[in-house]
């Protein structure tokens, strides 16, 4: 037998591996899970029928063209369909276009900290990583991300609201930001958490797409839409782009029942905004309670808070594990902590508190 191993690409080494949010453990301690950004409610009305009835057929392909949800889409937020494509989820679309922009002496620009796939997909795809730190507010330098652009440049992201500080880049700014990017490079908006925001100077990437060819806006159905465990999302983008994507796509890698989860969705959007006002208030609740504890908690437009603790991180997530709910740590950085059940919130602000006293 040959003592020798396959040849690998050289560019996976060293590849971070992604780390989901922890789950509660089955019997143990933890009773609620707030490491994930999922929506604690249950699927939409009418949502659960339509995916139990596609369940029936699922010995036969899915629809690998998505026509039903891509003509929902393309209705509901008055774009050609042309101009859609879908993935796995917003991150299976991202990795998407790093597959048809990106590749070994390119360069991929994010802030940091942000979404923690973009360095792992960036790598994959092998580009380099060029990471512009955040501002003393955990906000988006934008400025000196414009400053990093280099003739190699080939894509960058901005998760607006960022993924894990939940803090946003306004309007003036993002457009001042865009004017600068040359119209060469692909300008990413990840707007995943795009339905909690309540700031009116965020702009919807939407409306900033029409008119700039470089602009690409990923959207999720994993959060506001609770539909997470079924992985669907959606790029909007001109034409060119949009068709790359449809190319690099995994093919029939939306199930579906995740096509039809999904359009029943879009169509309850009365209780999706319901819903969602919920989740805001819950989220302002928190915050409010956080910072009469003496914390420090940057403004967040999204479904989560971000506390930042340095050394302190895994005491904090520890102490939070033992109260019986579990985080996000990033070690050495801070914590994330989704908005869930209000019993859940309750018992984080609890332990935060606590917490802050005895340290």
């Amino acid at each position: 037998m040959s003592e020798k191993s396959p040849r690998l690409r050289a560019e996976l080494d060293g590849v971070p591996t992604y780390k989901p949010g922890k789950p509660a453990a089955e019997g143990g301690p933890v009773a609620y899970k707030l490491s994930s950004n999922e929506n604690p409610y249950p699927p939409l009305p009418g949502v659960l029928e339509r995916a139990v009835a596609a369940a029936g057929s699922f010995n036969r392909y899915p629809d690998m063209a998505c026509t039903g949800l891509m003509n929902e889409l393309s209705d509901r937020f008055g774009v050609p369909l042309s101009h859609l494509a879908t993935g796995t989820g917003s991150v299976g679309v991202a990795q998407q276009l790093l597959q048809a922009t990106a590749g070994v002496g390119d360069e991929v620009i994010y802030a940091w900290r942000s979404f923690e796939a973009y360095p792992i997909i960036t790598q994959v795809s092998g580009a380099t990583s060029v990471q512009v730190p955040l501002t003393g507010d955990e906000v988006h330098d934008l400025d000196a991300m414009a400053d990093a652009i280099t003739e190699r440049t080939r894509l960058i992201f901005v998760c607006n609201p960022n993924n894990p500080t939940g803090t946003v880049v306004h309007r003036a700014e993002l457009e001042r930001f865009l004017d600068r990017v040359p119209g060469d490079v692909l300008v990413v908006l990840d707007e995943a958490y795009r339905e909690f925001i309540r700031d009116a100077e965020v702009p919807d990437g939407i409306e900033l797409y029409r008119d700039r060819p470089n602009v690409c806006v990923l959207r999720t159905f994993s959060k506001a839409y609770g539909l997470a465990g079924l992985r669907v999302g959606f790029a909007i983008a001109h034409e060119p782009v949009a068709a790359a994507l449809r190319k690099t796509a995994v093919p029939f890698g939306v199930s579906q029942l995740a096509q039809e989860a999904a359009v029943a969705s879009l169509r309850s959007e009365d209780e999706l905004l319901g819903r969602v006002g919920s989740l805001v208030a819950e989220r302002a609740r928190v915050v409010d309670s956080l910072r009469g504890q003496g914390w420090t908690v940057p403004e967040t437009q999204a479904n989560f808070v971000w506390l930042r603790l340095g050394e302190r991180t895994l005491d904090f997530a520890a102490a939070c594990e033992q109260a019986g709910v579990v985080i996000r740590p990033f070690a050495g950085e801070g914590v994330r902590v989704s908005i869930g059940e209000t019993e859940a919130n309750d018992l984080f602000v609890q332990t935060a508190g606590t917490f802050l006293k005895e340290s």
